[in-house]
């Protein structure tokens, strides 16, 4: 198991996934709204997961003028890595009884 990111809780999860490739959190929050199918995430959403994530040196951010830029860090990367595991433990079976919506 993890010590940072609950499954129960896919935010952190979620963000982390996208971080993959450098973001603002207003792009992460589009992403992700996107992703669950739903409009942009309200800041009060994203954000207090975004310090959450940085507090736990899980992410790390570069300021570009009043915009913060978001990346995973090394242990972000590996904690990461270590969810896809659990996702795919967690969720062996089910890719064959899931479809995409259409």
């Amino acid at each position: 198991m993890t010590k940072n990111i609950e499954l129960t809780a896919p935010l952190g999860f979620l963000i982390l996934h996208e971080l993959r490739k450098k973001s603002t959190g207003t792009e992460l929050a589009a992403r992700i709204g996107e992703r669950k199918g739903t409009a942009l995430l309200t800041p009060g959403t994203i954000y207090p997961a975004l310090k959450e994530l940085h507090e736990k040196k899980l992410i790390a951010y570069e300021e570009d003028g009043r915009k913060k830029v978001y990346a995973l860090t090394k242990q972000g990367e590996a904690e990461l890595k270590q969810l896809y595991k659990e996702f795919s433990k967690l969720f062996s079976g089910l890719r064959h009884k899931i479809r995409p919506q259409r």
